[in-house]
C-alpha cells in the first residue's frame, strides 16, 4: 500500500457513496414512503433547527460513537461517509433530476432500482478496505454477533427497528417504506451472491494503519 493507492482508494470511496446516495435518493423519489434510515433522518429533522441533510450527518456521528462502542474499526471511509453522504443526497435531492414517479408499479421498481444502487455502492467503498461508512460499520458488527444469520436477514432486522423508531419520530412511512424494508436485504444478498462478495470478509484497515503506510 501506498500514497497513489492511498489516494485510488479514497477516490473510490467516493465514487461508490455517490451511487448509494443516487439509490437513495431514487427510494425517496418514488414518493411511496421513505426507507428506514431515511425515515428516521426526516423524523429527527422535524424535531430539530437542521435540515435533511444535516440532519442525517449529525446522526451517522452518533451511529459512528456506537460503532467506536462496539469495536468496530474506524477509517477513512467511516469519515468520509459520515460526512459526504447526507449531503450527496440533499444534492440529489435539491437537482432532482427525475421525472416524477406516477404510478404504484413504476414507484416499486424505482424503489428497487435505487436498494439496487444502494448495494453497488455499499460493494464499491467496502472493497476500499478502509472501513464501512457508520451505518454499515454497524450492520457488520451486529452481522458478526450474528454470525448464523445471512447478512440480508440482519439488515432486515436492523432496518426494521430503524423503522420503528422513525415512525414514532414522525417519519414518512408507506408501501415503499415495507419495500425497502424488507426488499434491502434480499436485493442486497442477490447482488453480493452474484458478484461473491461477503462483507464481513472484507480485511479493513484503520486510520492509523493506513497513516502509518502514508
Amino acid at each position: 500500500m501506498n500514497r497513489k493507492s492511498i489516494i485510488r482508494d479514497w477516490v473510490q470511496i467516493v465514487f461508490g457513496l455517490l451511487v448509494f446516495s443516487l439509490g437513495v435518493h431514487l427510494t425517496i423519489r418514488a414518493n411511496f414512503g421513505l426507507a428506514p434510515w431515511d425515515c428516521l433522518g426526516m423524523g429527527i429533522s422535524y424535531h430539530i433547527p437542521l435540515n435533511y441533510g444535516l440532519t442525517m450527518t449529525a446522526m451517522s456521528v452518533v451511529i459512528l460513537l456506537i460503532d467506536i462502542w462496539m469495536k468496530e474499526k474506524i477509517g477513512f471511509g467511516t469519515i468520509i461517509d459520515a460526512l459526504l453522504t447526507g449531503n450527496f443526497v440533499q444534492l440529489f435531492n435539491d437537482i432532482d433530476p427525475f421525472p416524477e414517479t406516477t404510478g404504484v408499479f413504476a414507484g416499486i421498481l424505482i424503489i428497487l432500482a435505487g436498494l439496487a444502487l444502494m448495494a453497488i455502492g455499499q460493494y464499491f467503498y467496502m472493497m476500499s478496505a478502509q472501513c464501512c461508512g457508520p451505518r454499515d460499520a454497524l450492520l457488520v458488527g451486529l452481522g458478526k454477533r450474528l454470525g448464523k444469520l445471512p447478512i440480508g436477514a440482519v439488515q432486515v432486522i436492523l432496518w426494521g427497528t430503524v423503522l420503528l423508531i422513525g415512525w414514532l419520530l414522525g417519519g414518512p412511512v408507506g408501501i415503499g417504506t415495507i419495500v425497502s424494508t424488507f426488499g434491502s436485504g434480499v436485493v442486497m444478498q442477490l447482488i453480493y451472491n452474484l458478484i461473491r462478495f461477503e462483507p464481513r470478509k472484507v480485511d479493513h484497515r484503520s486510520v492509523t494503519e493506513v497513516l502509518s503506510a502514508w
